[in-house]
């Protein structure tokens, strides 16, 4: 073992237990010290599910990149595992990159994106990111002698060497296949397809997709995967332009459904989609679950929306994971939901039927719904409304409110007062279709954050909040009379 990782764990071991409980989300993950960001290595191995994550256990910001390492049996409860990796090996000095994992017998496979910086004969600044291979047991990982696999002059012709990164590995009958993201001649985002039969030896074969410029510049950490009949592509872009069709400015995340032609190795994809419309999400990466489940985890944060309060000793969450599958009336339409599993962990249940919400009662608590740390559903038939609007993590001082405009048909979150110190975006809307009438939301609501799936997951909005916890309301308003359906569970697992 390197000094360098003997020094990450020996930190991380010393100060983790530090961070009480009750300064930390109780069903969403974080680092045990300092700060993550993109999951990395989603996958089963023996049995067990692992997740890898972008980690820089010494403080709160991004630094040399690591990789953290927990594992679950049930997607909910996560046991943390020793530092996997450290930036400890000359092709990977400067960072231990975003990757992903497969097992393949007995060996766990972990591959990464090792990245240097020097100086050229010319004394100009340059970064090499080159994909390297760790395999290990489940807890000990050893970086191959061969190291690193795959270099950018692999790639077409003009592409840019400095930018190839987050390979996506997978394993078929014909072997081992990744997917990399770099950049083209023209400065745009493609995602490069390579095979092996051996894990150490790596050839391109194709580019599998493109972007034409449309979608941001440099398409990060890509996943590519089977989906009830299609394939799926799912990209993160770096500094995208809004545009009419409504995609917000910054670094989101997108897929694309379609079919991948197994001869050509090319993706034929129908139009882009925001995988979700919050302002904290991104990276997103998947396992396919042993009863056949693909599984989906992302970065509860992005490049612009560091919220973390600086007494905070974490900084980083991964949102709630999710099932993934084809919408049965539109097969370019993927659903999110969350994995089954959090019914374990309700501590009870409160329902109302036909509950009548007046609007001459302005905005209104309903009793016996309220907390901090739930799974809330509502089926609200809204009638002759137009407005209609949910105030979490309330009290005199916060809320963070879900309002859904039907003119617009805006399903809109407000955080400007959910305890926000810095000047960041705080709104964020998404366009949802009512059904019949009626409006379906449901809430996952934790200590620092929303995640909103509307319609049984069509569209998906994921929001961090750092409020204060005593703000524990749910308000309810509407502009006339509405009808309301609601399930409530309180989670409980400490």
């Amino acid at each position: 073992m390197t000094k360098r990782l003997l020094d990450a764990r020996e930190y991380e071991a010393k100060h983790s237990g530090e961070i009480p409980l009750a300064k930390k989300p109780v069903y969403h993950m974080v680092p045990p010290i300092g700060w993550m960001n993109d999951p990395n290595g989603f996958s089963m191995y023996q049995g067990m599910c692992h997740l890898f994550f972008q980690y820089h256990p010494y403080n709160t910001f991004w630094g040399p990149m690591h990789w953290g390492h927990y594992t679950t049996k049930d997607f909910v409860s996560w046991e943390m595992l020793p530092c996997a990796l450290a930036p400890d090996m000359d092709y990977d000095k400067d960072g231990c990159f975003s990757g992903s994992a497969v097992e393949s017998e007995q060996e766990h496979i972990l591959m990464y994106t090792g990245v240097k910086e020097f100086e050229d004969e010319n004394g100009n600044h340059c970064v090499r990111q080159r994909q390297c291979i760790a395999v290990g047991d489940g807890t000990e990982y050893h970086k191959s002698e061969k190291n690193p696999v795959i270099s950018a002059d692999k790639l077409p012709k003009g592409s840019d060497v400095s930018d190839f990164r987050d390979p996506r590995i997978w394993k078929d009958e014909d072997g081992y296949w990744a997917v990399v993201g770099s950049r083209n001649e023209k400065g745009f985002g493609q995602i490069a397809l390579f095979h092996a039969t051996d894990i150490t030896s790596w050839e391109y074969v194709s580019i599998l997709d493109e972007n034409d410029g449309r979608y941001g510049e440099m398409w990060e950490c890509p996943d590519f995967f089977p989906l009830d009949g299609h394939y799926a592509l799912i990209v993160s872009p770096q500094f995208m332009q809004g545009d009419e069709n409504g995609f917000p400015s910054g670094n989101h995340t997108l897929y694309f459904v379609g079919e991948y032609d197994k001869k050509t190795h090319r993706f034929h994809r129908d139009k882009a989609q925001m995988l979700d419309w919050g302002m904290d999400f991104y990276a997103a990466q998947t396992v396919c679950a042993p009863d056949g489940r693909r599984i989906m985890i992302a970065w509860l944060q992005n490049w612009d929306t560091r919220l973390t309060p600086d007494e905070y000793r974490w900084c980083g969450m991964m949102t709630f994971p999710r099932t993934l599958s084809i919408s049965p009336s539109n097969p370019q339409k993927i659903l999110q939901w969350p994995v089954r599993e959090i019914q374990n962990y309700y501590n009870d249940k409160f329902s109302l039927k036909s509950f009548l919400l007046s609007c001459t009662d302005g905005e209104k608590e309903v009793p016996s719904v309220s907390g901090r740390v739930i799974d809330l559903s509502v089926d609200v038939d809204l009638k002759e409304s137009t407005e209609f609007s949910i105030a979490v993590a309330a009290n005199e001082r916060y809320r963070t409110t879900i309002c859904y405009d039907r003119a617009t048909k805006k399903l809109t979150v407000n955080r400007s007062r959910s305890g926000m110190k810095k000047d960041f975006i705080a709104e964020r809307g998404m366009t949802v279709e009512e059904d019949n009438g009626h409006l379906k939301l449901r809430i996952l609501l934790d200590r620092n954050s929303i995640e909103l799936f509307a319609n049984d997951g069509e569209c998906v909005m994921t929001n961090a909040i750092y409020t204060d916890p005593d703000a524990q309301q749910i308000l309810w308003y509407a502009d006339q009379d509405v009808s309301m359906d609601l399930e409530l569970h309180h989670i409980k697992k400490h």
